[in-house]
């Protein structure tokens, strides 16, 4: 039955290494941790045998894109699949939700993170059909991994109400201590990992001391032939380098997460299709991307861990042909590995600092504030209270950690529209344009409540119906405003904080000091092993990676 599905929906006659296994697991019922590398085919582990089972199964990604992505191919493959994220208004998320209720054929169910801590999901949670719950990216949960992500510990709460649900979690980068603190998060009936084969025989590591890197890129560019990531740090020096190559005659362009999100996907989409050759990026750019071609990826600056280098180099040859992992660094990159641990580690009197400003800046007193969403300018902050920006960012990370906040950088806000005139007012209005009616009438009946408060409002869906452009549709909309008719909020890309609770007086703010000491010497352990694997010259770095995980290397 399994090998029938296989061929059917995705036209293969084998299963990957340790697919099969993670499958039968999951159909046994059975709590499992699978560890598959970069590119091991993780999505197909939880989709074939879901088909397989009665109900649905709750698909927990923090990545958005990566959902559209999977639910795209499902339904190409005519497999009923939702989602639910932060860039979808409550309307469309009820009625996503109640199709998941009532639409037996609906198999998936895709929901970001953060959205398992609202009370709608939770309203649901009793009437949803879930078979299976899977989490994605699974090492986000532990507190002792590079990508440690709050919001995640809610899984553990969504498995108390549903506990005889079993769950699969699936990571690419798990040390063998993240591996025991995700089946303890996740509440393990018994351990049960499953691990793949971490060795790429066809993936060449080289590592190489130098102070000449753009030589040595422009060299790797021209060297070897096809698609190629190069990953950066710092955002301008991405766009910097980006012109730097294109001035050498290699199709090259930037990728950050200061880019607005159409740009961000326009850029993404040209480098899939190898319209652009090398891309320029910073670690916003990667994940969930299945381009199996990539002949060459080259870090400029030494990732913070061993897991977030072994993730992004595994971005190249996945299509089994040769390809090389090219790690650049000097005796200065060395010592700011160190340096970057402590700046992320600013003393906890400056993170109470930070706190107590915060709720100052907002005016926001004592004991109240909980739930507030704030859209927050780093950069002003800083030069309002004359604070140190990068330390600033890393108190705020710090207390989102710990459970006082909700920070985060670079959301997607969306174009928002409210109608200001009652509906019975508008048609005796003169409108300039025969298209604003048009428009105007579309909006009432995609968005309900637009007379009631400025909705998220899908700009596409707007343009396709209308026959317009994006760009057009916001000149419509901006003339639409200037009439009085709507409130025209235009989409941006923006950092938000929420206040997780009432604002604590100085002094009673819980800092967790111990936990705090034992991330940042998890942090010194992180960077030390950076550093023995860029000086390291007696063993291979695939055998290096192989220990770090856990994995005995192969004697033969």
């Amino acid at each position: 039955m399994p090998f029938d599905l296989l061929k059917k929906y995705w036209g293969f006659d084998t299963f990957r290494p340790l697919q099969k296994q993670v499958i039968d697991s999951v159909l046994e019922g059975r709590d499992t941790l699978a560890l598959l590398p970069t590119g091991g085919g993780k999505s197909l582990c939880f989709q074939l045998p879901q088909l397989m089972k009665d109900g649905l199964a709750l698909v927990i990604s923090p990545l958005v894109a990566l959902m559209k992505d999977q639910i795209e191919n499902l339904r190409a493959k005519g497999i009923k699949a939702l989602a639910v994220n932060s860039s979808m208004s409550r309307s469309e998320i009820e009625l996503a939700l109640n199709n998941a209720v009532y639409d037996p054929d609906c198999k998936f169910l895709y929901l970001s993170p953060e959205r398992l801590g609202t009370t709608l999901l939770r309203s649901y949670l009793d009437s949803l059909p879930i078979s299976t719950i899977v989490v994605d990216e699974a090492h986000c949960i532990s507190q002792w991994g590079y990508d440690f992500r709050p919001d995640y510990l809610l899984i553990g709460q969504i498995r108390e109400v549903l506990p005889e649900v079993p769950v699969l979690a699936l990571t690419a980068t798990a040390t063998p201590q993240v591996c025991e603190d995700i089946m303890e998060k996740l509440a393990f009936k018994e351990k049960n990992v499953l691990k793949g084969d971490f060795s790429r025989e066809n993936l060449k590591y080289v590592v190489r001391e130098c102070n000449d890197k753009l030589g040595q890129l422009l060299t790797i560019c021209q060297k070897v032939q096809g698609s190629g990531i190069v990953y950066m740090r710092n955002r301008r020096k991405c766009e910097e380098v980006a012109q730097f190559l294109k001035s050498c005659g290699v199709s090259a362009d930037y990728y950050h997460a200061g880019l607005r999100s159409e740009s961000r996907s326009q850029r993404q989409q040209s480098w899939k299709e190898s319209g652009i050759r090398v891309m320029v990026c910073t670690n916003a750019f990667g994940m969930g991307i299945d381009k199996p071609d990539v002949r060459f990826v080259v870090h400029m600056d030494i990732p913070d861990s061993m897991e977030a280098y072994y993730q992004e180099a595994g971005r190249a040859g996945r299509d089994g042909l040769k390809a090389y992992a090219v790690l650049l660094y000097n005796k200065r990159d060395i010592s700011r590995l160190y340096q970057m641990v402590e700046l992320s580690f600013p003393t906890p009197e400056f993170i109470e600092e930070v706190y107590q400003k915060i709720h100052v800046y907002y005016q926001i007193p004592y004991e109240t504030g909980e739930g507030r969403e704030l859209k927050f300018d780093l950069a002003e902050f800083c030069k309002h209270f004359s604070l140190p920006r990068v330390s600033t960012h890393y108190a705020l990370e710090y207390l989102s950690r710990i459970g006082h906040f909700f920070y985060t950088e670079d959301v997607d806000i969306p174009t928002r529209v409210k109608i200001l005139p009652e509906r019975k007012s508008l048609h005796y209005l003169d409108f300039p344009k025969p298209e604003m009616i048009s428009l105007l009438e579309l909006l009432m009946r995609s968005y309900t409540a637009i007379f009631s408060y400025a909705v998220p409002v899908d700009e596409k869906y707007l343009a396709a119906n209308l026959s317009l452009t994006v760009p057009q549709l916001r000149v419509l909309l901006y003339e639409l405003s200037l009439e009085h008719v709507i409130r025209y909020i235009p989409c941006a890309v923006s950092t938000v904080i929420c206040i997780r609770h009432p604002r604590l007086a100085p002094k009673n703010v819980n800092l967790r000091l111990d936990y705090y000491n034992k991330l940042k010497e998890a942090a010194l352990q992180r960077a030390s092993m950076m550093e023995k694997y860029c000086l390291n010259r007696t063993e291979s770095p695939s055998d290096m990676f192989l220990k770090y995980f856990g994995v005995e290397p192969s004697t033969e």
